[in-house]
């Protein structure tokens, strides 16, 4: 068995179609095929069902897939692991994130200090860092929203209020505070189902027992702010608070709205010199910080 033909293996079982996978791999198909065929050979067991030109993974196939998986991973992990001991690369790290805002700062003294290390950075959802960070495809991710997951591990970084913003003129421009459910009846302004942030504030508001009235739904935090101040609406914020916010900004009592940001990688895979120095450089960056809203 060889190493070659994993690789091949994999990519079939993946497209589960020999021509696309020959020209994933930038090999002729019969060359391919012959390959398939020979590890089926070595196994004893044929590893896809055939039918009429289509190829299936059978359950020889699910079985074997899961280890390669695992096998070329780990091949992966340790070729990283001798370059960087070897010194043949300067350091890579790749982050998943669904917001970069509470990061710019950090990354940019992080690279001020390791001028070598270059990044790669995936916008995604929160089941997207999930998945990308469990098969190891991400070093680690930075998320508000918790990740129960059991080889995962995560630092708490940065703990911010989320305050309720009205515009000027509302009936409680003038208080400091309120509770959730005195808006029950006002329009609001969220972001679109799914959006990180609004799963969370869907938390809050299931807490408060109130189903907002949304006006308007939005992917942009700073479009949310806009249309607050244009009067459209109300809405809860977080990034846009803080000293000379231009919105109105009332603390909110009931319940207690606070995100939780953390750093999240997996115990299981390697994480290279770049990267631990990375997460090693967020938590001391953010204790020295604080506590701070949005």
């Amino acid at each position: 068995m060889e190493l070659l033909q994993l690789h091949y293996f994999r990519t079939v079982a993946r497209t589960e179609h020999m021509t696309k996978a020959a020209q994933e791999l930038c090999i002729a198909q019969p060359a391919l095929s012959k390959t398939i065929s020979r590890l089926e050979e070595d196994l004893g067991v044929p590893l896809f069902d055939r039918h009429r030109g289509r190829i299936r993974l059978n359950a020889f196939g699910k079985a074997f897939l899961d280890k390669v998986e695992k096998a070329l991973t780990l091949l992966e992990e340790g070729r990283k692991e001798v370059s960087e001991l070897a010194g043949l690369e300067q350091g890579s790290i790749h982050l998943a994130t669904s917001t970069l805002d509470r990061l710019t700062d950090a990354l940019g003294e992080f690279l001020a200090l390791y001028p070598e290390v270059s990044f790669r950075i995936t916008q995604a959802s929160m089941e997207e860092m999930t998945q990308l960070v469990e098969a190891g495809e991400v070093d680690m991710c930075f998320t508000a929203l918790p990740i129960n997951r059991p080889d995962i591990s995560t630092v708490s970084l940065l703990k911010e209020e989320v305050y309720l913003a009205v515009p000027h003129g509302h009936r409680f421009a003038g208080r400091k505070s309120v509770r959730l459910s005195e808006l029950a009846e006002d329009p609001f302004i969220g972001y679109k189902e799914g959006f990180p942030f609004q799963k969370m504030n869907d938390l809050f508001f299931r807490e408060a027992g109130i189903t907002p009235n949304f006006v308007c739904r939005v992917d942009e935090p700073t479009a949310i702010a806009s249309l607050v101040r244009a009067g459209l609406g109300v809405a809860l914020v977080g990034n846009c608070g803080g000293p000379g916010s231009p919105l109105n900004l009332l603390r909110i009592e009931f319940p207690v709205c606070q995100r939780n940001f953390q750093i999240a990688w997996n115990e299981k895979r390697y994480l290279s010199l770049a990267a631990r120095k990375f997460r090693d450089f967020l938590i001391g960056y953010f204790a020295e910080v604080g506590e701070t809203g949005e």
